[in-house]
């Protein structure tokens, strides 16, 4: 036996060994998801499967990378809730969008999802219990935030469960990958924003159709051969499409911020965020003594972003993510001296902060 075939016989034996604990594994998840039924729990628990990953990745000596480990133990995590209960989760669509991207990247391909139409489908599938969850943009690092989601927020009875902040990468995809059959360009607004640099050097002369996601526009030109779309690479194998020019964002290091929305509302982990929104009287320094409970107890602002109250001329509504949970006693206490200093208040929820950016390969 040569030196790799020993190699290979005990990696052999060990992927044996694995798919014995796997299976141990899951079958003591069945156990956990049968006494979440009798007690009425929901099978997602976002805090133990933070505190998972958190401790998985600390003890990791390597050489497995954090990113790998995080892979793989999502999915693990994805298969032991399967098989305590199917969960259902809401995105904006169709398939390929990185909306879907972020889904996939938070809860694994153990999952139904449902691809929506719009931002404000997906609040309504998971209001109605259709889907257990959403998943939503709230902001781009270059583009800024939103404005759909943020205004949703007002009125929906969701919770923000969780967040995800995900590396955006634009390509250019056409059913030929020849740059010069493209005749015309379909593109969701945001995208062409991050490529507008590029393609204004480089195809100036192609008119653009925005359409409402990066996956509808991959579908589009998957039907149209003299066409191409702005869409992340995951997208082109889906649409039998090819790659004109890769990475066509005008600016390294973009990421889109995401959302988890739900009825659910985390325990605390020890590192997690709150969001809030709030109105605040027409009177000189009504936002600074609003927000002075914060400051008064050090808690960091993360976030503060206004939006017009559609109903009210030349009001606003004020949302701010801020770090800490609401249990705590700092948060709460600040969370409570805000909505009394307030014309209207509404804590969406607290959440596990995100660790890292998710890469999108």
């Amino acid at each position: 036996m040569t030196e790799r075939d020993e190699l290979r016989a005990q990696i052999d034996a060990l992927d044996e060994e694995l798919l014995k604990l796997l299976n141990r594994r899951q079958s003591l998840a069945e156990a956990i998801g049968r006494i979440k039924n009798r007690s009425g729990q929901r099978t997602l628990d976002f805090r133990r499967e933070e505190e998972v990953l958190a401790r998985l990745l600390h003890a990791n000596p390597g050489p497995l990378s954090q990113a790998a480990l995080r892979n793989i133990f999502r999915e693990i995590i994805s298969a032991s809730r399967e098989i305590q209960a199917p969960l259902g989760v809401a995105f904006l669509g169709p398939e390929a969008t990185f909306s879907h991207l972020a889904a996939l990247k938070k809860f694994g391909h153990a999952t139904r999802f449902g691809p929506m139409a719009t931002i404000l489908e997906v609040f309504e599938a998971v209001e109605k219990g259709k889907f257990q969850y959403g998943v939503v943009p709230i902001e781009n690092s270059t583009e800024g935030v939103v404005n759909e989601t943020l205004d949703l927020f007002a009125d929906t009875p969701l919770h923000i469960c969780g967040e995800i902040f995900l590396e955006v990468s634009h390509d250019l995809v056409s059913k030929t990958g020849q740059r010069q059959d493209i005749e015309v360009i379909y593109t969701h607004p945001q995208a062409y924003a991050q490529c507008r640099r590029w393609l204004a050097t480089h195809l100036s002369d192609i008119p653009i159709l925005e359409v409402a996601s990066t996956g509808l526009a991959a579908q589009k030109a998957s039907r149209n051969p003299n066409s191409a779309a702005i869409a992340s690479a995951f997208a082109a194998p889906l649409y039998d499409l090819r790659v004109v020019e890769r990475r066509i964002e005008d600016h390294a290091g973009n990421l889109t911020h995401f959302f988890v929305i739900g009825p659910d509302e985390p325990g605390p982990t020890g590192k997690d965020k709150t969001s809030i929104i709030f109105s605040v009287d027409d009177k000189p320094g009504a936002l600074y003594r609003t927000l002075r409970p914060l400051a008064e107890r050090g808690l960091n602002m993360t976030r503060i972003v206004s939006r017009p109250i559609k109903t009210e001329a030349w009001r606003y509504r004020f949302f701010v993510d801020l770090d800490g949970h609401r249990e705590e006693p700092a948060v709460g206490e600040a969370l409570a001296e805000i909505e009394a200093l307030s014309a209207w208040f509404k804590n969406l929820g607290s959440f596990p902060q995100a660790t890292s950016a998710e890469a999108l390969s």
